[in-house]
């Protein structure tokens, strides 16, 4: 019988494959090296899990004591690198991909931090961070304001996803089961908004736009 512990590990794998697989695209659209794009692939496949383990005080984090993690990212940047038209041609189930890694993150950070003994709300938020934190490390990278602060529905899907392990451990139900609900709610989610385009609500106006719009609202800055 699987562990939960096992079971843990195979969605952080399976998971930073897929992430890592999107890091090394990046890399790869902007022009960088072999080693740019492996460590675009490393950090787009660990950063969200290495922040949760040190927040939780999982010291040191499992990205950076188990070689596993490493292997994968690696696997990942040198399959982008020297079959970028295959994977290129993959982009819209790569969208596909990275909707279920999101998932997988979200539902195994929250599970992690429970075990750590934090509460539902922080352990939801732990989820979410772990689903997009490495997102935020690589495009800040990249120097791009991140995507998941302007992508459709990316960090509400996977907050949502983790508050559904959570309240599973609140009302006592299997992990099993509170992860593939979760799972399931966080990718549906994410599926929609890429399919028609859900998103949050969004200011109309810059600030720029409203000073022009309005100049006796511009605060002079001489």
């Amino acid at each position: 019988m699987i562990t939960i512990q096992t079971f843990l590990q195979v969605l952080d794998l399976v998971g930073t494959f897929v992430f890592a697989i999107s890091g090394a695209v990046a890399a790869v659209n902007r022009r960088l090296d072999i080693f740019g794009i492996l460590v675009l692939s490393f950090v787009a496949g660990n950063f969200g899990g290495i922040t949760r383990d040190l927040l939780i005080g999982a010291v040191p984090p499992a990205a950076l004591t188990d070689g596993r993690y490493l292997l994968v990212s690696v696997l990942a940047g040198i399959i982008t690198f020297f079959w970028y038209a295959g994977v290129d041609k993959l982009r819209s189930p790569m969208l596909l991909f990275d909707a279920a890694g999101l998932s997988l993150f979200a539902v195994a950070g929250a599970q992690k931090a429970i075990e750590f003994g934090l509460n539902p709300i922080m352990a939801s938020l732990l989820g979410m961070l772990t689903g997009i934190g490495g997102g935020i490390t690589r495009d800040v990278l990249l120097a791009e304001i991140p995507q998941v602060l302007r992508s459709d529905l990316y960090a509400v899907a996977a907050l949502a996803g983790a508050s559904v392990v959570a309240i599973g451990n609140v009302l006592d139900l299997s992990y099993g089961v509170s992860a593939l609900v979760g799972g399931v709610l966080c990718f549906g989610l994410r599926f929609m908004a890429i399919r028609y385009g859900w998103r949050l609500p969004v200011a109309h106006l810059s600030a720029r736009g409203r000073a022009e719009a309005d100049p006796s609202n511009e605060v002079d800055q001489r």
